[in-house]
Parts: C-alpha cells; sequence; structure tokens
C-alpha cells in the first residue's frame, strides 16, 4: 500500500483531512517509525482506536525473523538498553534501543513506549512489529507490544551489556559504554534543532583505537586529558568512521585509572585502506608522485575557511582572503593512492619556511606558484609515511595528515612486502 492509500484510509476513518494526516505520516516515517505503528499513533491523536489486528503474531526464533513478517513474538534475552529523543511534530519523544538475543542469533530493536525490561533480563515480546533496517530485519515496540517476564532464563552465546573497546564499535551501535581518554576537546556552537547550540567536539581513544566525539549535552566531567567512562553512547557515521555520540542520556563518570593512547595507529596498505571506506586513524607509506593544484601558498575565506579562487569564496562570494598553506599530495603504494592534504604546520615543515617566508618568495619571484614549485622539488619522488584521517567519497580518498615523515624502510623490504600482499 503506498503512502496516498494510507493516508486517504485514515482521513476515512477518522473523518479528518487527508493532507492533514498525510503530512503527520510523512513526519513519523521520516523517523523510521514502522507505517503500521505510525498509523495507529495519529489514530490515537485523533481521538480513534490503535487500529490493531485480533490476529495473534507468529512466535519465532530471532534467527527466523525476516522483514517480511508483519509482527512476531519472541522470547529473548536483552543484551543493551540506550535511550535517546527524536523530535516529531516540535516535540522531542524519548526512545530506547538495544539488541536483543536468543541462542539462534541477535536483533536490534526500537522501544516507541517506556518498557520495564534492563540488560539480562528474559523476556517474552509480543506483537513487535518487524521493518528492515539498513537490510536487516529489525523489532520495533509500540503501543500494541506486550513485554513480559520470560518462565526461563533465555541462554545465549553473546554478552550481555554495552561494554565494546573503540577498535569494535560500529556505526548504528546503541547503548554501548567505553572507558577512554579524552585526546581533544573543543566548544562549538551549530545550528541545532532548537536553534543555536553549544556542543563539545574532539577525540577519544583507548588502548586500541582513537575515535571522534560529539557531547551534544555538554557534561562538566569531559575535559581534556580526562581518562572517563562514557556509558548509554550511541555511534552513528562520520566521514566514513565511527563516531562516538554522548547525550543527555548518557553517565560521564572519572575513571580512578588512566587509560592509554594507543602507541601507533594500524599501518596499512594504501588500497586496503581505501576499501574500507574511512579510517579515523591509520598509517599509511608511500612514495609522492604528484603535488597538486592548490598547494603552496594559498587563500582562506575568513567566516568559513574554504579555499578563496580568484578572490571568490563559494559560500560568501566576495572576500578578502587570508593566507595560509596548504599541500595536497598523491600517495601511492603500488596498491592504490590518495590524496595526502597537509595542514600549515606540515606544509611549514617540508617546505622549510613559514607564511611570511612563502609570501616574500612569491612577491619576488611575482608568482605564488614558486613556492608550490619549491614544495615539489622536496617531497616528490621520495617515500613517505603518513599517519591520519582517511575519508572516502564520490570524488575519491583523502587522508588529513597529522604526521608526514620521509620513511626509513629498507626499500628491498618494501617490494618483497608488496609482491607478497600481491601473491595472496
Amino acid at each position: 500500500m503506498q503512502l496516498d492509500d494510507h493516508a486517504e484510509e485514515l482521513a476515512s476513518d477518522l473523518g479528518v483531512d487527508k493532507a492533514e494526516v498525510k503530512a503527520d505520516l510523512e513526519s513519523l516515517l521520516e523517523y523510521n517509525v514502522p507505517v503500521e505503528e505510525a498509523k495507529a499513533s495519529i489514530r490515537r491523536n485523533h481521538g480513534g482506536d490503535s487500529g490493531s489486528s485480533s490476529s495473534a503474531p507468529t512466535a519465532k526464533s530471532l534467527a527466523d525473523v525476516s522483514p517480511d513478517d508483519g509482527s512476531v513474538t519472541a522470547t529473548v534475552r536483552v543484551l543493551t538498553k540506550g535511550t535517546r529523543s527524536i523530535r516529531y511534530q516540535g516535540e522531542d519523544q524519548v526512545i530506547r534501543e538495544g539488541e536483543f538475543a536468543d541462542e539462534t542469533g541477535i536483533i536490534s530493536y526500537t522501544a516507541w513506549e517506556e518498557f520495564d525490561f534492563e540488560p539480562g533480563d528474559s523476556v517474552t515480546v509480543g506483537n513487535a512489529n518487524v521493518r528492515e533496517w539498513e537490510g536487516r530485519p529489525e523489532l520495533n515496540l509500540g503501543t500494541n507490544t506486550t513485554v513480559a517476564a520470560a518462565t526461563e532464563t533465555v541462554e545465549t552465546p553473546y554478552e550481555v551489556g554495552g561494554d565494546r573497546d573503540l577498535i569494535d564499535l560500529e556505526p548504528g551501535d546503541r547503548g554501548r559504554a567505553v572507558e577512554v581518554r579524552v585526546q581533544e576537546l573543543d566548544d562549538r556552537t551549530i545550528d541545532g534543532r532548537d536553534g543555536e547550540t553549544e556542543i563539545l567536539s574532539g577525540v577519544v581513544a583507548d588502548e586500541t583505537a582513537r575515535l571522534p566525539l560529539t557531547d551534544w549535552d555538554p557534561h562538566p566531567e569531559l575535559e581534556a586529558g580526562a581518562s572517563v567512562r562514557l556509558e548509554d553512547v550511541y555511534v552513528r557515521e562520520y566521514r566514513g568512521v565511527p563516531q562516538v555520540n554522548v547525550t543527555e542520556f548518557s553517565t560521564v563518570r572519572p575513571l580512578d585509572r588512566e587509560v592509554s593512547d594507543p602507541e601507533t595507529a594500524p599501518r596499512m596498505r594504501v588500497g586496503e585502506a581505501v576499501d574500507t571506506g574511512g579510517l579515523f586513524d591509520v598509517e599509511l607509506v608511500g612514495n609522492v608522485i604528484e603535488v597538486r593544484d592548490g598547494s603552496g601558498l594559498i587563500e582562506r575565506c575568513p567566516d568559513c575557511g574554504r579555499v578563496v579562487q580568484n578572490g571568490q569564496c563559494r559560500a560568501h562570494g566576495d572576500v578578502d582572503g587570508e593566507d595560509d598553506l596548504r599541500v595536497k599530495a598523491i600517495l601511492d603504494d603500488g596498491t592504490g593512492t590518495v590524496t595526502t592534504v597537509l595542514d600549515t604546520d606540515l606544509t611549514s615543515e617540508v617546505y622549510g619556511g613559514d607564511i611570511e617566508d612563502a609570501k616574500e618568495e612569491a612577491r619576488d619571484a611575482m608568482d605564488k606558484e614558486v613556492v608550490a614549485d619549491a614544495i615539489r622539488e622536496r617531497i616528490v619522488g621520495r617515500e613517505f609515511r603518513v599517519r591520519g584521517s582517511l575519508s572516502v567519497d564520490e570524488y575519491g580518498a583523502n587522508l588529513d595528515a597529522e604526521t608526514f615523515e620521509e620513511s626509513g624502510d629498507d626499500p628491498a623490504d618494501r617490494a618483497s612486502e608488496l609482491l607478497a600482499g600481491v601473491a595472496r
């Protein structure tokens, strides 16, 4: 049934305007509310009944649940439970999310009502709607769902609780807990759903990895250098990598131990790294085969930081650009290529001078390109070890470098390693 058909049915049953009902329905579906739960919510808002079906849902093991099932009953163990809010019709709605498990498998759930269960509980969930989420079935618990204590403990091989190392986090995780050291933290102001909103943005690390973090409800316990336990966080994708998100429902607790940072980033071949779709912290080794246009002495917009071309910013039009240094170098190791971007400080190191030095050289030559040419002479054809954050999109792969050092690897060893990888 199409959206118009659902709206027509609701409008007819409730005696209200179809356009109004359709708008309400679209708003709920935008937040991935299952269509039957959305319709039931609209019926309640307009004083009608929930429209629930009298047919009993089928009891199933989790491995047998399919997006084709309308609704199911399952006896499960609660693995995790997270809480966050969404905005519907100008109001915040609190939802609970996490994972259920039985002896056959794991399934994600979203609860649109408050249910009395916690991680570790064994419960029978009745009349839960099934939808497809990112190619997999997910249970949605609404007003027509029942939750009761199971008569026996559900045995499952899966770990109860949300504790994870950073290396094991994946986009879509809910109700996770991590113990980390805050490496970087900045105050930011963004245009949020309630207007200008203050958030914290930074980087956290444990012994296994480093990941970006956003605290949407700034917690005073979060500060640079602190070792903390973050409970009830969720993970979403940010520039191709997992991002830890702290909310008003999260708990931030100082630890009585110091969490160690990872000593090194995982080292990968360029092609392998690009195939992952993005990595927040990775080390690549390869030869610089080209320094791209737009390197050397450049100008940036004073408002947004974008590179200015001929006095024009794409966002702000005519501007008086501010001088800066940048390198965009193509790194190649034989398995793939990536554009390595060096910031002001790293560019100064490879250039051998600061912005004022570059401006003086450009004035003497009456050509800014001499700065880029000088950088080309220093790095093209040489092998470098680069650590940074890799993002991959339709425009290609870019590595924002944190370190950029000439490699001391033996060329023969590097060739043997590459040949061995090709042979595999």
